[in-house]
């Protein structure tokens, strides 16, 4: 090992059946540094760190701590915490009906049978030494969440850890909290701890951190200093597009474009939801292919949810054609005509075990009432017109939907909402995980729909897609807005820049 590093992976190789997770995949950490992982969604940062903390065995390679004279074998968690490996996941993990002292040294030798006028003075001891406001006797749950996961730290910390993995440790904090918590990283710092930081938030991430591990496709792409890399250079790396390369890869085939200058179909004020976006202004003109861009947790998919009332608005206005509305739940969305098509198409959209025929008619039944059944003849005639338009492949109308390949189910999610003729439709990630031949398929519909006046809003991860089928991008960094960009502006290097926040080198 290297004089200062305190954890170095080697030749990391794991796979699932039909996946390469990890391939040679190489990470060091020195002592007393926050490193950040950085990776789009599918780069591999979970799985590198579900081997390291024994949730994965590794196929291949070797992983070597501090202190080991060979090479470690870390079978479970338990595996990992004794030899000094910490994790604190997005998600607390503590029980917030305990003390704070509870919490700390539960599950620990003497657990919380041991002297209890001991264990509160030690907690107390800990908590005072890492700066956290919050006294060893006060239950968990009424502390914030930026204490709560303090606490999380806390207990990793006194359990003479060497390597802290904080994931997505932010994603719940507000500005202040957050502030907090970097307090104490950088505490844990001057310590000699060395902290893995998982985050999506570029700008937290060159405010804390000393280096960056990026990962793409499941293998690494480098390890760089902070002072080396700047923004734009590590959104490009991430996305795996080098800016000297690119060019304006716009298809020829252009988006509708209204004839005379109308009232915006949809328009939104200072729109914010429960999903810790903030406020953001939008709009669509009729026949308008726009996008949400960014990194993914950069708030593009809660931006859209937020307009169609699938999380709870917290404040804003909205108006349809000029005309105040009330969008509160889905279905005031629906009955306004907006529809959506959410990113998790197995999660949000198809409902697997019933057929496509009753897929398909499911929204424009629920819009209906479900006591106003269609007729079978009815469903049968939506199915069939909609299978034939959409070039579904099925066997029937009769057949399950799951038992269809993911692109032919995006496609019968496409015909549910299209059968409601809407004026909106908003489509989040509508061809990640299907074949390139569907991919084609679906771009070119949504022009299509645009050119006969339809509004759509479209959101993919791959850059390349966006440009070809959108006028104007809103362009997203940290759940904020950042930019916007429309006609010669629609660039990948512009995109990358914005989202870097306006850095050009």
């Amino acid at each position: 090992m290297q004089e200062k590093s305190v954890l170095e992976m080697r030749k990391i190789y794991k796979s699932f059946p039909g996946v390469k997770a990890l391939q040679g995949v190489d990470f060091t950490l020195r002592e007393g540094e926050i490193h950040a992982l950085m990776g789009e969604n599918g780069a591999g940062k979970s799985t590198l760190i579900k081997v390291l903390t024994g949730v994965y065995s590794k196929d291949e390679g070797d992983i070597h701590i501090k202190g080991h004279e060979n090479a470690v074998a870390i079978h479970s968690p338990q595996d990992a915490q004794k030899i000094g490996i910490s994790t604190v996941y997005q998600e607390i993990t503590l029980c917030p009906n305990l003390s704070v002292a509870e919490n700390m040294f539960i599950g620990r030798d003497g657990g919380i049978m041991q002297n209890w006028k001991k264990m509160n003075a030690d907690a107390d001891k800990i908590l005072e030494s890492l700066g956290i406001p919050a006294k060893s006797t006060q239950q968990l749950a009424s502390c914030s969440l930026a204490v709560q996961q303090m606490v999380a730290i806390a207990r990793a910390v006194d359990m003479e850890c060497k390597v802290l993995i904080l994931d997505e440790p932010t994603s719940s904090l507000d500005e202040h909290e957050v502030q907090k918590l970097f307090g104490l990283m950088r505490d844990l710092k001057k310590k000699g701890v060395g902290i893995i930081f998982v985050t999506h938030f570029l700008d937290q991430v060159y405010e804390v951190c000393d280096r960056i591990t990026v990962l793409r496709d499941g293998q690494l792409v480098g390890e760089y200093e902070i002072k080396d890399l700047p923004r734009v250079k590590l959104v490009a790396k991430m996305l795996g597009k080098e800016m000297d390369d690119m060019s304006d890869i716009k298809s020829s085939e252009k988006p509708y474009e209204a004839k005379e200058k109308t009232q915006p179909v949809f328009e939104a004020e200072q729109l914010v939801s429960d999903a810790g976006i903030k406020p953001f202004d939008f709009h669509i003109e009729k026949g308008e292919v726009n996008g949400f861009t960014g990194l993914l947790g950069s708030g593009r998919s809660e931006c859209v949810r937020a307009i169609f009332g699938a999380d709870r608005v917290l404040g804003g206005t909205v108006k349809k054609n000029g005309k105040q509305i009330k969008i509160n739940k889905p279905i005031d969305a629906m009955r306004n005509g907006i529809a959506y098509l959410p990113e998790d198409r197995k999660v949000d959209g198809i409902v697997g075990d019933l057929s496509v025929r009753e897929n398909i008619i499911l929204a424009l039944q629920v819009m209906k009432g479900f006591f106003k059944p269609f007729t079978k003849a009815e469903q049968y005639a939506f199915a069939d017109e909609y299978i034939k338009a959409l070039s579904i492949k099925t066997a029937s109308a009769d057949t399950p939907v799951k038992s269809l390949s993911g692109g032919n189910q995006q496609k019968v999610i496409l015909a549910r909402w299209l059968l409601t003729h809407p004026d909106y439709l908003i489509l989040d990630e509508p061809t990640r995980g299907i074949d390139v031949g569907t991919k084609v398929d679906i771009q070119k519909l949504v022009l299509k729909l645009a050119s006969e006046g339809m509004s759509v809003t479209f959101i993919s991860s791959e850059t390349d897609e966006m440009l070809r089928t959108c006028s104007r991008l809103i362009v997203m960094r940290d759940r904020r807005v950042v930019g916007e960009l429309k006609e010669d502006e629609l660039t990948q290097n512009k995109i990358m820049s914005t989202i870097a926040g306006g850095e050009s080198k």
